[in-house]
């Protein structure tokens, strides 16, 4: 069942004249996306999707609607890209490849999917005319620069493949900017969680493994000692950033990515503790060794986002954990 989102897009912001195309519109953030701008009346809503990691369940309650289409493809199918772009006019491109392990293990599979589609999706953007392109980066990119808060400007050197595609797809959307003018903005997720978030397969991520463990009784894994740090961020604000970078109309604000978190951050223990207390559940935690590639803290300086594109994070990680908890309960 999709979420019921606050509007996020000015009142003087019609939608339903426009047509949106969603790559990785099945996936997790791709999904809630296709929801919120069903939820408002866009003239049309397409998802396209390879479904490697999305799930038709994600998006289903929407087939047979006349705003809606899905298209199963892939964002390296440069002829469908370019059919495609010819009849929209924003994309909020979320098709990835993710997890930094799986980076380590199939990196020609991830530059594949996260340089090479990237590349595809932006060329069909520009050669068509596409009002404005919002795409998803990674805090990731921040690698082994120890400052925090981090601050846009400020990156370090990249600890996975996974990074480096991330960062490679920054540099692109610049040079897109400066080059053709395409109206692009790049948002730096920090640790994405909520409903839809899959936690089945060898690279689910942390919130979801947590609670299908708590839920089935079945200690889970902290990687490490669990003291990382992270600024674990609720689906509903990556929404809100994505519709308020589709529709900023702040001509300074484009060619650049911005942060989108919190602004706090939590240790993985501590964040286990609390889904722990909330399932009322005795069940301790496992300990194994630390994941390659992965950086040990993370706190986002979001003020840039604020600034230029109206981001106010509503859900704060204690809300969000609650809200996503009830929903896999809900499910099971």
């Amino acid at each position: 069942m999709a979420l019921i989102f606050p509007q996020f897009h000015n009142t003087d912001e019609d939608i339903s004249k426009h047509c949106f195309l969603i790559t990785g519109g099945a996936g997790f953030i791709g999904s809630h996306i296709v929801d919120y701008l069903m939820q408002y009346g866009a003239k049309k809503v397409i998802a396209l999707d390879n479904l490697c990691e999305g799930r038709i369940e994600n998006i289903k309650e929407h087939f047979g609607k006349p705003n809606f289409e899905f298209v199963e493809g892939d964002i390296c199918d440069e002829t469908l890209l370019q059919l495609l772009c010819k009849r929209v006019d924003y994309i909020s491109h979320q098709a990835a490849l993710g997890s930094v392990p799986r980076s380590l293990k199939m990196p020609l599979a991830t530059n594949k999917a996260n340089v090479d589609g990237f590349l595809n999706v932006i060329w069909a953007a520009k050669e068509n005319a596409v009002k404005r392109l919002v795409y998803a980066s990674s805090s990731s990119v921040y690698g082994d620069h120890p400052m925090l808060p981090k601050v846009e400007s400020q990156i370090g050197n990249p600890l996975s493949p996974y990074a480096v595609s991330k960062r490679v797809n920054e540099l692109y959307a610049e040079v897109f900017f400066k080059s053709y003018d395409l109206e692009i903005i790049g948002l730096r997720y920090f640790n994405i969680f909520g409903p839809k978030q899959n936690p089945a397969g060898p690279y689910a991520a942390v919130i979801p493994l947590f609670i299908e463990g708590l839920m089935n009784n079945t200690a889970p894994y902290l990687n490490g000692d669990g003291g990382q740090t992270r600024d674990f961020t609720y689906v509903e604000n990556a929404v809100q950033a994505n519709i308020k970078a589709l529709f900023t109309q702040k001509p300074d604000a484009f060619g650049k990515v911005y942060n989108i978190a919190v602004g706090e951050r939590v240790s993985v223990k501590e964040m286990y503790e609390m889904l722990r207390e909330y399932a009322g559940s005795e069940l301790k935690a496992l300990h194994r060794e630390d994941r390659p590639g992965d950086i040990r803290d993370s706190l986002a300086d979001i003020s840039a986002a604020n600034d230029k594109l109206g981001y106010h994070p509503n859900v704060k990680m204690n809300e969000g954990l609650m809200k996503t908890f009830d929903w896999f309960k809900g499910k099971s």
